[in-house]
């Protein structure tokens, strides 16, 4: 087994580092890791761009972040702040709510959910420069509550330092404070007073804002428990699918610049174009580089380890840690399927091997050799190995001697 991973390697070094068997030289070399470096980043730009030509759960249902916090909240006001939310000030060119939704659509794949259409409909309507005003009154009336009630702070602060000087029978002159104890709760019942009001008139602006035929449409749309039901389901799937379709669309990338490639290399080393046989072979590896990355990304985050964490999580609640022991379990056996798989069916160095002395090429290098050639003359290869049963030199690697049909059981070294 490590004869082989070892051969694979030297192979892969070797066809990575000549041309024609020959050793590159140091300024090629640089040339050939500055193009790789170049080809790799612009891989992996257009796997980005294209990972997210398919529109993702928050782009296909943009109200359900917003929907969900109002559900979960349970502070009095939610309703105000729900509406609030929809009042915005609307410049000339901005889009509407429901524009800039459907944005997401445009030069993508996938479509907005209809009911956050409607819900983005239901917002639209709301935001009218008449409920903005509204906004803006209690927003100003708010700041001016909080003023009083931070100079209320102050001068209570002041005051309890004065009713402490006053009990000490300490003199006016000699006060480090600046308002009387008198003064200051005269001040105090001024303040309050005013902020009673204040807050009183805002909560007339805010049943007022409330009551309006639009926001009791909204917010009776955001009650409604079908239309919310359906929206969190249709964005779990989204969500659980997305990684998976990130994916497919991230192989319809690579695939295609991988089978060229391959293509390109095999044709190369046929015709002995040594300089196109290595590029194209580096550009393989390029191409692979990408493609092993994301599978390792999606095992991470995709529909397996949702499964594994749905799974994990019903049999052992809170362990998920669990998880990391099933991957370090799985991915080694996974991996040495992937092994036995090229080893046996890809690469199969006997397949390979009958194919090459069919068509009168070296065992070792795929170059075009004469029949009778011992040595390869390309690569110094050997091309036969000595039959265990006649003696007589058949070819290495296949199952039965030329001369006599006995059973070589030759194993790949």
């Amino acid at each position: 087994m490590f004869a082989r991973i070892r051969r694979i390697l030297n192979q892969f070094f070797r066809n990575s580092r000549t041309i024609n068997n020959e050793p590159l030289n140091k300024v090629s070399l640089i040339v050939i890791i500055l193009i790789d470096i170049f080809i790799l980043i612009n891989v992996f730009s257009g796997l980005d761009d294209i990972s997210r030509w398919h529109i993702s759960a928050t782009q296909a249902y943009p109200c359900y972040s917003e929907w969900q916090n109002y559900r979960t909240k349970t502070t009095q006001d939610k309703d105000y702040e729900i509406v609030k939310l929809s009042l915005r000030d609307k410049p000339n060119n901005q889009l509407s709510f429901q524009r800039n939704y459907q944005q997401a659509e445009a030069g993508h794949l996938g479509n907005v959910s209809k009911t956050c259409l409607q819900y983005a409909d239901y917002k639209d309507k709301i935001n009218n420069p008449d409920k903005q005003q509204i906004i803006k009154t209690i927003d100003q009336k708010q700041a001016k509550i909080s003023t009083l009630e931070q100079a209320n702070r102050s001068i209570k602060a002041q005051y309890d330092s004065t009713l402490l000087e006053k009990i000490a029978g300490q003199g006016r002159e000699q006060s480090i404070n600046q308002v009387s104890a008198e003064k200051a709760k005269q001040t105090l019942e001024q303040n309050n007073r005013q902020i009673s009001t204040l807050k009183q008139e805002n909560s007339t602006l805010t049943n007022e804002l409330l009551t309006k035929p639009e926001s009791i449409n909204f917010i009776a749309f955001l009650k409604d428990n079908n239309q919310f039901q359906e929206v969190d389901k249709g964005y779990q799937q989204a969500s659980f699918w997305y990684p998976s379709i990130q994916l497919a669309f991230e192989f319809f990338f690579l695939l295609p610049l991988i089978f060229i490639a391959l293509l390109v290399h095999k044709f190369a080393q046929r015709r002995g174009f040594g300089l196109i046989s290595l590029i194209s072979w580096h550009l393989l590896v390029i191409f692979f580089i990408p493609l092993i990355v994301k599978i390792f990304e999606f095992l991470q985050v995709g529909a397996i380890f949702k499964f594994l964490f749905d799974i994990i999580s019903v049999l052992f609640g809170g362990l998920v840690f669990l998880i990391n022991y099933v991957y370090i379990l799985l991915i080694p056996i996974i991996g040495f399927g992937i092994i036995q798989f090229f080893q046996k069916v890809v690469f199969n160095v006997k397949v390979q091997t009958a194919s090459r002395v069919q068509k009168s090429q070296c065992v070792n290098c795929s170059k075009k050799i004469r029949q009778l050639d011992t040595y390869c003359p390309h690569c110094g290869y050997s091309q036969d190995i000595e039959c265990q049963n006649c003696h007589n030199f058949t070819y290495k690697y296949l199952p039965y001697c030329k001369h006599c049909g006995a059973s070589q059981n030759t194993s790949v070294l």
